[in-house]
């Protein structure tokens, strides 16, 4: 018996799994019916003694060790593979290469064609129950790597006991692992080409141990209970945002997370306190600044390591689930900033992952970014697209996001961004677009949205690429929104400016309109938009605090005024009550949000009075009697009664004041409704006269005026001239269409 199992060895490859150089151990390990039994092999680095364990006959057969390394085997009589188990010095274990595959050669073609959208099922760590044996299934895309193994306290982070069979279509590597579970800490050992033996994190890893330890955790995302169904039914209705309020505010989890003594709150423990601001002040959506691991305590976490997992730092995937969870109870979208464009340049990551430049291109002009000297990925390779596409639809269905922003974008658009002559590769074309990451946008665009219509895709980018937000085509990326970083910079910038050097800056706050209805914009005042001089908005102004309280005040009114739906850092409030009245003025009126993106809008009533620093324009609907009046006065000049062009006769009533005591005014305000009068001004044959406070925005609401009547004959008079059944309203109309 021992010579012919001697014979039915392959002592080359068994050589090779002792060397740990084999990537399809299975076809060595693992049970295989030969000629005369089943021949069952193991390697077991160190054992002295193992036995194979027939389970239903509880009978014991010893295994031989060929290799003084711990390889064993034992042929044992039978026609059909019974389950068994090892007893390895005494201690019974599972056979991990005794499991079938998990992969279909679907799944193979689909990933190598890069649309496999829900490879992130199978990739990664995910544990399960295979034949009633508890256990973890890994797989790993390395397809130049030598060998790879599964490695953590399980196995004494030993590379030679779990080395992973390789799929050869796909270069994915896979092993079930029997007894791993939830919590388990583990990485990869990759044996390169050349001997080089490196450990590497989990890309697709659902969990991460707390920084500075960088293992890969296994995590179940399938046992949280989710309570938003409700609220869920409700968004998938909702398609098209584009005529509703829309008011994001900016959460940076960081921050919220601090405790007066030093440490940290969890998920949990943020959420009562992020679910009270939100909904107090009025926002519709939060944004989370990125929350997937990120290496750097000291960044914002856009430089990302682990794209499938929230970061450890304040709890578990179940933990954020919560965070989430509790939003959505209260009707609060969460919208989640992403970083497609570029990756952390981590040692254990993904840079170089199995010795090639498997995720980034090879090319330093075109793989590293040059801002960040971060890694830039190659949207040419179809399981790169795939690696992004997957990771956007994991968010969405595994943590239920409504909306994806995504983050610098221009790399991805432009081959030389920010690179000088010579440090940039063009296209077959000899220009600068980058043809493959233009197809992979519109491909995440187009799939992304088929699937998930209600969901929000907004960009930023700031290389002036048009056509960023609509229905994907030949020349548009397909997003919904797009972030209008220069109508950001041009405010910021013109508030920076004392008030009496405005009027040569006067431009910053027209040229907006100019280019409004090219796309769909999003103004937002961003964290992001001043974090590189770590100043707030309000460190900007100039002046003292009164003054610079003031400017923001109405630079705020401006903005959220202004055609577009709105961001907003919680640490650029200043001061809640203001802006909660703000937005409880933008949600409320339809004029500031139903025609955004229409010119019938707005209207400008006059914006050239540059050295008066003071704009006046309409926001408006199809219903004539939801017109606001908005007056932006950018100077330290008050007006006592500043003559303005009305666009109906009629009552304008004063709705909104920034300089009002209860913000801190001066408490310049229109407490008395005014009444239009036939007086040209601003080219208009009507107008009102008003109090524009220094520093500050005033908004009016349009109603028709009530005409008074003299005595019962006029009265009856005037009820026979318009009629029993006439309406008020579509007689207004009709003279303001005759008009």
């Amino acid at each position: 018996m021992q010579d012919k199992l001697y014979h039915l060895m392959d002592w080359p490859r068994i050589e090779a799994v002792v060397y740990s150089e084999e990537n399809h151990p299975k076809g060595i390990m693992g049970p295989h019916m030969v000629k005369g039994g089943i021949l069952i092999q193991g390697f077991f680095p160190g054992a002295e003694k193992a036995a194979v364990k027939i389970t239903s006959k509880e009978k014991k057969y010893n295994m031989k060790k060929e290799d003084e390394a711990g390889f064993f085997s034992v042929l044992i009589p039978g026609k059909m593979i019974p389950e068994y188990t090892f007893l390895v010095d005494g201690v019974e274990k599972q056979d991990p290469y005794r499991f079938p595959s998990l992969f279909t050669k679907d799944d193979e073609a689909q990933f190598c064609a890069g649309i496999h959208y829900s490879i992130y099922e199978k990739l990664g760590a995910h544990p399960m129950s295979i034949d009633g044996v508890e256990g973890t299934h890994f797989a790993l895309w390395a397809p130049n790597a030598v060998r790879v193994s599964v490695v953590g306290d399980f196995n004494c982070w030993d590379g030679r006991v779990n080395q992973m069979e390789l799929l050869e279509n796909s270069g994915i590597f896979e092993l079930f692992v029997p007894g791993v579970k939830e919590g388990d800490i583990y990485k990869y050992e990759l044996k390169l080409k050349g001997g080089t033996i490196c450990l590497r994190q989990d890309p697709y890893g659902n969990g991460f141990e707390v920084r500075p330890c960088n293992g890969s955790v296994v995590r179940n995302l399938l046992n949280y209970s989710w309570n938003d169904a409700s609220y869920r039914k409700k968004h998938k209705k909702n398609t098209d945002t584009t005529k509703e309020a829309v008011a994001i505010g900016e959460i940076n989890l960081k921050v919220w997370s601090m405790k007066e003594d030093g440490g940290v709150l969890t998920y949990r423990e943020m959420a009562p306190l992020v679910l009270e601001y939100a909904k107090d002040m009025g926002f519709t959506h939060v944004e989370l600044l990125p929350f997937m691991e990120y290496p750097d305590n000291e960044s914002y976490g856009y430089q990302t390591s682990g794209y499938y997992a929230p970061t450890s730092r304040y709890g578990t995937p179940e933990d954020f689930m919560f965070f989430i969870d509790a939003l959505h109870q209260l009707g609060i979208g969460v919208i989640m900033d992403w970083t497609p464009a570029h990756f952390a340049k981590e040692e254990e990551g993904m840079v170089h992952f199995d010795g090639t430049c498997l995720y980034e291109h090879y090319n330093p002009k075109q793989g590293i970014h040059p801002l960040w000297g971060t890694c830039i990925y190659n949207y040419g390779r179809p399981q790169v697209k795939n690696f992004l596409i997957a990771n956007a639809f994991f968010w969405t269905k595994m943590y239920h996001i409504d909306g994806i922003r995504m983050d610098g974008v221009s790399p991805i658009l432009r081959l030389d961004y920010c690179r000088d002559d010579g440090q940039w590769v063009p296209n077959i074309y000899g220009s600068n677009e980058n043809l493959e990451g233009i197809e992979f946008l519109k491909h995440l665009n187009s799939i992304y949205k088929k699937h998930f219509p209600e969901n929000l895709l907004i960009i930023e980018e700031g290389t002036n690429w048009v056509q960023t937000t609509g229905e994907v085509s030949d020349t548009c990326l397909g997003f919904d929104y797009k972030w209008n970083l220069h109508f950001t910079n041009d405010l910021v910038r013109y508030l920076s400016v004392e008030p009496a050097e405005r009027s040569a800056y006067h431009n910053d706050l027209t040229l907006s309109m100019w280019y409004n209805y090219m796309d769909r914009f999003v103004l937002s005042l961003s964290r992001d938009d001043t974090v590189y001089t770590r100043d707030r908005l309000l460190d900007k102004m100039p002046g003292e605090e009164k003054k610079k309280r003031a400017n923001l005040r109405v630079g705020y009114g401006f903005m959220m005024t202004h055609p577009g739906k709105k961001l907003i850092s919680s640490e650029e409030i200043f001061d809640e009550g203001y802006f909660r009245e703000l937005i409880k003025l933008y949600r409320s009126q339809p004029a500031l949000y139903e025609m955004d993106y229409v010119t019938d809008g707005f209207e400008w009533i006059n914006h050239m009075e540059a050295e008066k620093n003071i704009v006046v324009y309409l926001r408006k609907t199809e219903n004539p009697f939801q017109t606001l009046l908005v007056v932006c006065n950018f100077s330290e000049a008050a007006y006592d009664a500043y003559p303005i062009g009305v666009p109906y006769q009629g009552k304008y009533k004063e709705i909104f004041n920034s300089d009002a005591e209860a913000f801190g005014g001066a408490g310049n305000v229109n407490p008395r409704v005014k009444m239009s009068r036939k007086t040209e001004c601003d080219e208009r044959q009507d107008s009102i006269s008003i109090k524009v406070p220094a520093l500050g925005m005033c908004v009016f609401s349009y109603s028709k005026a009530v005409e008074k009547v003299v005595d019962n004959k006029t009265a009856k008079n005037k009820t026979k001239a318009v009629g029993k059944k006439t309406n008020l309203k579509e007689v207004l109309e009709k003279k303001v269409n005759e008009k």
